[in-house]
């Protein structure tokens, strides 16, 4: 099943809060629900927070008392800002709601309701690419990964993370898909432990073989020789190659490379930021204390602890062998490769929208 769906009308999400321990479905009716949802990660991963997005645009239009076209993009862009204000560190929100926002100004002889119908294809769209893309991905990652091998896995990237499959779970998915005996060590990855609570319960599911480490375990492994690939995903990625992700990623790299250990970046070509030269300029979220200062609820620090809780680091590109997306493994200079790789992309894209609202605009001169 997918992460992030529509059903009867309303956005749904598999709340990743109460994981492994639970499996709960919950259903949203409007862009501020959707807001709150990606803020509070009840969905959490770049490609599923911008799914998720996309259908809260979606619910904007709906819920918009709009009867111009021009009230209900205003309502439109207010949603965007909303939106793209939950996570600021995840550009696959901006990305989506940009997108749905682009397909509803590209509507310009359409009448409100035209246009809902048209956002929530297009948000359909979105998510079916986004499992396409994904498939991709892994496809082009198992290249690299040698049969046997052991991998470390840093946060959840699976079918959580994503609409389904994943980024680079999508590639161990791959793997094991192809065959490969692979094994994988799951960083635990503190604080929200998106490792141990969703990583661990989604390899097991696929009985794919692993264990689950402290983050702190991750060296001793390397420099034993017990891993042979690190992989992780990414939240943004800027032009040159420097990957922003889950908080502790920076010195996975840096061991990695002091280990001669291979390191790989698996995202798609929409959490590449080519507004962006470099990773410094992409913005750092950082949370409550709450996260750290508990675990399962209960205290582990003393009352009044003071907290320093950044969600994400920057890994600077010179400590990543390859960023792997759809379009295949871009290598350095990455300042080349990722730009080609995402223009590629956007063009493909275009034109399968191109083609959609072409359709569209058939069947609209046939009524």
């Amino acid at each position: 099943m997918r992460s992030v769906f529509w059903e009867e009308n309303r956005l749904k999400l598999i709340d990743q809060r109460l994981l492994p321990a639970q499996f709960q479905i919950l259903a949203f009716d409007s862009p501020e629900e959707v807001a709150q949802a990606i803020r509070e990660m009840v969905v959490r991963g770049a490609p599923a927070i911008g799914a998720a997005a996309a259908f809260g645009m979606v619910l904007a239009a709906r819920r918009s008392p709009a009867t111009t076209r021009e009230e209900l993009l205003a309502d439109l862009r207010q949603a965007k800002e909303l939106l793209d204000a939950a996570r600021p560190t995840a550009v696959n929100l901006s990305w989506a709601t940009a997108r749905l926002l682009e397909v509803a100004e590209a509507l310009t002889h359409a009448d409100p309701d035209t246009i809902r119908r048209v956002l929530l294809e297009e948000a359909q769209a979105l998510a079916d690419e986004d499992v396409a893309i994904n498939r991709r991905i892994g496809f082009h990652g198992a290249a690299v990964v040698p049969d046997g091998a052991n991998l470390l896995h840093h946060c959840n990237t699976g079918r959580l993370a994503t609409v389904d499959f994943g980024t680079a779970l999508g590639v161990i998915y791959a793997c094991q898909e192809q065959g490969k005996e692979i094994h994988v060590w799951v960083d635990e990855t503190r604080p929200r432990l998106q490792g141990a609570r969703l990583t661990a319960w989604e390899l097991m599911q696929a009985e794919v073989p692993m264990h689950l480490i402290v983050d702190s375990a991750a060296g001793h492994l390397m420099r034993t020789g017990q891993v042979d690939v690190v992989v992780f995903g990414a939240d943004r990625v800027a032009a040159n190659g420097d990957v922003a992700n889950k908080i502790g990623t920076y010195k996975l790299a840096v061991v990695a490379r002091e280990n001669g250990i291979p390191v790989y970046c698996a995202a798609p070509t929409s959490t590449v930021d080519l507004n962006l030269a470099h990773g410094d300029e992409i913005p750092i979220e950082e949370r409550g204390p709450e996260e750290v200062l508990r675990v399962g609820g209960k205290a582990i620090a003393p009352e009044g602890t003071p907290v320093y809780n950044p969600a994400f680091d920057v890994t600077p590109h010179r400590y990543i062998t390859g960023i792997i997306t759809e379009e295949g493994i871009c290598y350095p200079p990455f300042t080349q490769s990722l730009r080609a790789a995402k223009e590629r992309a956007e063009a493909r894209m275009a034109e399968e929208r191109r083609q959609r609202l072409a359709r569209l605009e058939q069947l609209r001169k046939g009524d």
